[in-house]
């Protein structure tokens, strides 16, 4: 048996697709409309949180944040069973993943932190990536019945928290990327692009394609041979800068990379691959 606490488009497609491969779920959510509603797929819904985990082997999560899963268990463990086990899969900070792994620990409990990168869609078709991380003991028992909750399980060692830091790095670069996006489409938009000319353009010329070896030189120590010089690119950066300026258009990431352009450039650095602002310092 297996208990699902926290019904939003994630939660929804997790208990969703566990019903579709045949198993028992019982659900919980604060709003008691949205655990009902997955009845018509053959859910069992509960008002009180600690009825909704009793008698579950495995106890899931996807709530909002750190204060929210400590509530939510917090309330739910008059009713756990013995032994059970907690599997979170809410983005938390790094502290927290820790401290609920000793803190249910020294309860008799176990507590997985399984960070994903899903979505919804992903969610119901077991599709996308889940980060596991910690007791290894704990992840082999759990290893079958994750896996078939994701498209690719992916395990970062022994270490408490050290999967939330994933996840928190790599949402960091998602609203890094979404940033520089909304200030690529303000800008063409500005200049006569429309939204078919640039989604040819990056149909035809991905630059997700140069992530990886990007980030490979700039965790290096060698920025000699640059493929673009920094102080071309600020050049470049000061152009779109100046046009956006002219056109009234507000850019909310650029400047903030155009001004560690110009620190690396006020070091000497101008002549280096413009990759070197990602050097740690």
């Amino acid at each position: 048996m297996k208990s699902f606490l926290g019904i939003g488009l994630l939660g929804a497609g997790f208990v969703r697709a566990m019903i579709n491969k045949g198993e028992e779920v019982q659900v919980w959510n604060r709003t008691a409309s949205k655990a009902k509603e997955l009845e018509k797929y053959g859910a069992k819904a509960f008002e009180s949180i600690s009825d909704a985990v009793k008698n579950a082997d495995v106890i899931h999560l996807a709530l909002k944040d750190d204060a929210t899963v400590d509530k939510a268990l917090a309330e739910a463990e008059p009713g756990f069973k013995p032994g059970a086990i907690i599997v979170d899969h809410t983005t938390t900070s790094i502290e927290g993943a820790q401290q609920r792994t000793e803190k249910w620990k020294r309860k008799g409990f176990q507590y997985q932190h399984a960070p994903v990168f899903m979505g919804p869609k992903n969610a119901l078709e077991s599709t996308g990536y889940m980060l596991v991380s910690g007791d290894q003991n704990l992840i082999r028992k759990l290893e079958p019945q994750l896996s078939a909750m994701t498209g690719k399980l992916i395990n970062f060692g022994e270490e408490a928290g050290k999967a939330a830091a994933i996840k928190l790095t790599g949402n960091l670069f998602l609203v890094g990327f979404n940033g520089a996006l909304a200030d690529a489409i303000a800008f063409s938009n500005s200049v006569g692009i429309s939204s078919d000319e640039l989604s040819n353009l990056f149909a035809e010329w991905n630059p997700g394609n140069s992530v990886l070896s990007r980030l490979k030189r700039m965790a290096g120590d060698d920025f000699n041979n640059p493929s673009w010089r920094l102080e071309m690119a600020r050049k470049d950066t000061g152009l779109f800068l100046q046009e956006a300026d002219r056109k009234g258009i507000k850019l909310n990431v650029i400047p903030g990379v155009a001004s560690l352009m110009d620190k690396w450039i006020e070091k000497g650095n101008g002549k280096d691959d413009w990759t070197i602002i990602g050097k740690l310092e």
